[in-house]
């Protein structure tokens, strides 16, 4: 059967192996998390304290002037004035591919850092996900993509600042993950908008080849190895053994039984994507404390992952200790009774990450032999379009981001024009390889941290956090803080000379 994965965020679903072996293109690994095979609850997505929720009107098209062009949906927004005052700062997050409410729950620093600066905070959902949706959405999704995203923020800002009478009021954006992409880009399309950018975990570098497509399987995989040798090994020993309950007689009870699913699985591949999205997500949110992001886990999940696998007594297969480790993803709580791996959920409003995967989010990978999982080669262009143009009637532009907003020869590039940008990247997240590691300039900065994992500096402060994290996020306050001084340091002078 053919290998296959599933859109998810950036969902990422990472992997799902469907009976009918239809061609799922891999590239559709969304930036921020895998639709979970699981039962999820939504408590981790209500709104934070303090926000107010509001509606703004968007235009469905803001680059042509058809009469269809002029049709309004209403964008949802989070906005928080608490500590605001008039004139001061305002903070952006830059939605990404999901329910509003998830981000702003897991985006707590703006929070933390929101009275130092006396700023207001919004929060803006990105078209198409959540409940910012035009009412037909079969017929607009061609209006699905970045560069509309980008000037809804654009023109939701200024008439926000409109509104406020605080034309003066300097705006920074922040975002994680494709929400990074998102504010960094907006700050180099809409400088006269935005004076600086919070880009954190952005794979921006991540298309048309520009970095190895096998960087993030790496990374997934040396987070393991780096714990711990034997943990590396066990799971790169289970796809073998479990391949074998294909060949064997009742082997899907078999397997059905070992996983604990609630139904007997149709094909082996939906226990091995399940096995996958669960090493793979929790590198990704390998955090220093526990978080309840993709799913609740403990600080430091794949050492408890690995841990378990150590532990477990010596007769235990490869497989059960991989099966052991997983379920640390899936029922930390311990309240789960069985695993249903073949009912693909959708708990944050994620799926129309397919449709921007078959157009421009064209994100090469591939798999290496060295690394924890079974290998494979770089995306099939022709299968891709393929099943774009099945399920979409569509075909992926692959060159089109960088077209569009760069990407090649970044370092040359930027130096020349851009300026007012923070690159975060933690070096155990599996992104980090598609992000921007070094200085550009004295003003776009990388700031890159060993243990970091996804967007952890945009996580709320906790009273456990390690000193790293601590000094990342005063390095990022300071820079901010001196973006906005020189801000107004040039108002003051431009109302002077008047």
């Amino acid at each position: 059967m053919e290998r296959m994965s599933t859109c998810l965020c950036l969902a990422f679903l990472l992997f799902s192996f469907v009976a009918d072996a239809t061609y799922i293109p891999r590239r559709s690994h969304h930036l921020l998390s895998w639709r979970q095979n699981r039962k999820t609850s939504k408590s981790n997505t209500e709104l934070p304290s303090h926000f107010e929720t509001r509606y703004f009107p968007q235009n469905l098209d803001h680059f042509s002037f058809q009469p269809e062009s002029y049709q309004v949906f209403h964008e949802k927004y989070l906005i928080n004035s608490h500590f605001w005052r008039k004139g001061a700062p305002i903070f952006v997050y830059t939605g990404n591919e999901g329910d509003i409410e998830w981000f702003a729950s897991n985006t707590g620093f703006m929070l933390d850092i929101a009275p130092k600066f006396q700023a207001l905070l919004v929060f803006i959902e990105h078209r198409f996900y959540g409940e910012s949706k035009p009412h037909k959405l079969a017929n607009t999704l061609g209006f699905l993509n970045s560069q509309q995203a980008l000037a809804d923020y654009a023109i939701l800002i200024r008439s926000l600042k409109h509104n406020l009478t605080s034309e003066a009021s300097p705006v920074i954006v922040f975002g994680g993950s494709y929400g990074g992409m998102l504010a960094a880009w907006f700050r180099l399309k809409y400088p006269h908008i935005a004076i600086g950018a919070l880009a954190s975990s952005a794979p921006i570098l991540n298309f048309d080849n520009i970095v190895p497509s096998s960087s993030f399987y790496d990374t997934v995989s040396q987070d393991f190895k780096n714990v711990s040798a034997n943990c590396f090994e066990v799971i790169k020993r289970s796809w073998g053994e479990m391949e074998v309950f294909s060949t064997i007689k009742d082997g899907l009870q078999e397997l059905s039984k070992m996983f604990r699913t609630c139904k007997t699985l149709h094909s082996v591949d939906s226990a091995s994507g399940w096995l996958e999205t669960a090493f793979i997500e929790t590198a990704m949110v390998n955090y220093p404390t526990p978080a309840n992001f993709m799913a609740p886990l403990p600080a430091y999940p794949v050492e408890q992952m690995c841990k378990i696998m150590d532990e477990l007594p010596l007769e235990a297969s490869n497989l059960e200790r991989s099966f052991a480790a997983a379920s640390l993803y899936y029922n930390y709580s311990g309240s789960e009774t069985c695993f249903d791996m073949e009912n693909h959920t959708d708990p944050h409003g994620l799926n129309g990450w397919g449709w921007q995967a078959c157009t421009e989010m064209v994100m090469p990978m591939s798999c290496s032999n060295h690394t924890m999982f079974r290998p494979f080669e770089s995306d099939d262009e022709k299968a891709n379009q393929e099943y774009c143009l099945r399920e979409y009637g569509v075909k992926p532009r692959p060159h089109w981001i960088t077209a569009e907003f760069g990407g090649q020869r970044i370092e040359m590039v930027l130096k020349r024009f851009g300026s007012n940008i923070i690159f975060s990247n933690g070096l155990q997240d599996p992104w980090s390889g598609g992000g921007v590691l070094k200085n550009i300039s004295s003003s776009i900065i990388a700031l890159v941290t060993r243990k970091g994992a996804h967007h952890t500096d945009l996580r709320a402060a906790t009273k456990d956090d390690p000193e790293w994290l601590k000094q990342q996020r005063r390095q990022e306050v300071a820079i901010i803080e001196k973006w906005i001084s020189e801000y107004y340091n040039d108002l003051e002078q431009e109302e002077q000379a008047k």
